[in-house]
């Protein structure tokens, strides 16, 4: 067993998300071993009232950081490292121009060991320590994310990119072999260690309907793997889907009509859904993962953060890189701040520091499906958690020391943070 003095960001669960957070000025965090052998926590809270329950056990001592859950990107494409901060015109020239090209070097084994080792110390560098996600449409790409993951011990849900039409040649994929492919993924991944399978469907219009029949029947018969696409990021792209599948009520009906969604399906972006789609996303328990930067990015649209509060549907929060602009939750987590600010709907939405930082830790495990596993540190918590350091800057420094509150505290930290303010992330390993 370990543990480790500092202040103590966690968040209770039966709390409200803008009012959910617990902070121990001084406060003990303590973690070991359980029945598996997982690191977990063990127990967390002032300092005074836990030292004496764990007498012999060595504490170090941190002070002037706060220890925090480790963050969780919700949907971020591994592929597209490398192709971060290129312009384009929008998300459909981006595609065409930037992605597609880039995604055909995936399918060299070798090629996708050194972006997949890049990636994931991207990832830990900022703090991210459980990821949500895109490989390409080569099994390659999976082997090589899941790989590294498992090699570090990152929490980490990833899968084979499901597009059998309307994209070029060298990342399309045949119709009957992306399904064995995905099939033999989820037979070798899912489970192992820390590891997670997604089923993939780029988007709806770059699938065949046999294709998302057969990716919906995966998700039926393992009903644990989770789900991944994209739907109503952009204007033209819901034009599209709409003539491609026109017998569906909506684009995001599509994924419904096909099977998939439900419990674990993540959809990133859901920006121009009506109430009807709101009250699917809810009845299905699938949830939106909001990428506000890549949004900005691509001048696809506003979330309406209002409009899923009042319909009750489950988001949170994500970087999207590459059309994201940033692997650091503090940018994903300001650029939320804006986007609610200026919204779907007037007035705005002004998000709070709290609900943000939820939205980035334990709110991303709960639309995951793995509230109490990770994103928290309550008893139990897999043992995930970096080391921030409020100091990190001269100018953070001053506005931290002159912060009355938390609030005041964590919204410095999301203004005028980066990857400087990640001294270290601790990943829970096994023994």
């Amino acid at each position: 067993m370990k543990a480790y003095r500092a202040a103590i960001l966690r968040f209770a669960p039966d709390r409200e998300p803008s009012q959910s957070a617990v902070f121990e000025q001084d406060g003990l965090l303590v973690v070991g071993p359980d029945a598996r052998g997982q690191q977990v926590v063990q127990a967390a809270g002032p300092y005074a009232a836990v030292k004496d329950q764990y007498p012999g056990v060595p504490v170090q001592h941190l002070p002037g950081r706060v220890i925090a859950p480790g963050f969780i990107d919700l949907h971020v494409h591994y592929p597209q490292t490398d192709v971060i901060g290129s312009p384009a015109q929008g998300l459909l020239p981006w595609l065409q121009n930037y992605t597609f090209p880039e995604e055909k070097r995936f399918s060299a084994p070798d090629y996708c060991a050194q972006a997949a080792t890049f990636f994931i110390a991207q990832l830990l560098r900022n703090g991210v320590t459980t990821a949500l996600c895109f490989a390409t449409s080569h099994p390659a790409s999976v082997n090589a994310l899941f790989g590294e993951a498992q090699a570090r011990g990152l929490r980490l849900i990833t899968g084979k990119c499901l597009q059998d039409r309307h994209c070029p040649d060298g990342v399309r994929d045949d119709t009957e072999q992306s399904l064995i492919d995905t099939l033999a993924l989820i037979q070798r991944w899912h489970g192992q260690a820390r590891l997670g399978y997604a089923i993939t469907p780029r988007f709806a219009p770059s699938c065949s309907p046999a294709q998302l029949r057969g990716a919906g029947e995966l998700a039926a018969r393992f009903p644990d793997v989770w789900i991944q696409s994209h739907v109503a990021e952009n204007l033209d792209e819901i034009r599209w889907a709409r003539e491609l599948f026109s017998a569906s009520r909506s684009y995001l009906a599509t994924y419904a009509d096909f099977g998939l969604l439900r419990k674990r399906a993540i959809y990133a972006h859901c920006i121009h859904l009506d109430d009807a789609d709101r009250a699917l996303m809810r009845a299905s328990t699938a949830a939106a993962a909001v990428c506000p930067t890549s949004n900005l990015f691509l001048g696809s649209g506003f979330f309406d953060f209002a409009g899923a509060d009042r319909m009750g549907m489950n988001y949170a929060l994500a970087s999207d890189v590459g059309a994201g602009t940033s692997f650091s939750p503090f940018h994903t987590m300001l650029a939320a701040y804006y986007t609610g600010r200026e919204g779907q709907t007037k007035p705005g939405v002004s998000l709070s520091p709290q609900a943000l930082w939820w939205q980035h830790t334990a709110g991303a495990a709960r639309a995951l499906g793995l509230e109490g596993v990770v994103g928290n540190l309550q008893l139990g918590c897999e043992a995930d958690f970096v080391v921030l350091n409020p100091q990190a800057t001269d100018l953070l420094a001053r506005r931290t020391a002159r912060a009355a509150s938390l609030d005041e505290l964590l919204f410095a930290l999301i203004v005028l943070g980066d990857d400087r303010v990640i001294e270290k992330a601790v990943i829970s390993q096994a023994f």
